[in-house]
């Protein structure tokens, strides 16, 4: 696998985006507009593709203060879940995070993705609420 950071606004950029849509947003009924993928502009984007480039997944991450970043939009094709690439990319984007001075890294997961970030040593920080109609919970874990 190689995971690297993508260009904001490129095609590897548009690529992921249909990842995401497809991954994201179209289970829920939900589609990006312009000015959600507007403000992505100094988000960290990271994608992960196997040896002949095919994308197997990205998420973004946010920065939200000096010390704290979020990650979110992490999306894995189906055919490639629960194979390693999810993991690979949290991974990364941790180590990106440190690397740039981060020091605890946020996320809203969705309910089913629980245990995957508590694997990843994550830990519940509050209650169940409820994003783009479903059940997430807020995950931190000390960079």
């Amino acid at each position: 696998m190689i995971i690297q950071e993508i260009p904001f606004a490129s095609p590897q950029f548009d690529e992921v985006i249909q990842l995401r849509t497809r991954i994201l947003r179209d289970p829920l009924g939900l589609e990006f507009h312009a000015k959600d993928l507007a403000e992505e502009w100094n988000s960290i984007h990271l994608a992960c593709y196997d040896n002949d480039w095919q994308l197997l997944g990205c998420l973004v991450l946010k920065p939200l203060s000096e010390t704290n970043v979020k990650m979110r939009q992490v999306a894995v094709d189906d055919m490639r879940q629960n194979k390693g690439v999810g993991t690979a990319l949290v991974y990364a984007s941790e180590e990106v995070a440190r690397n740039r001075g981060f020091k605890v890294m946020e996320l809203h997961a969705r309910e089913p993705a629980i245990p995957f970030y508590k694997r990843l040593q994550y830990k519940k920080t509050g209650r169940k609420f409820k994003e783009v109609g479903i059940p997430h919970y807020r995950m931190e874990k000390n960079l």
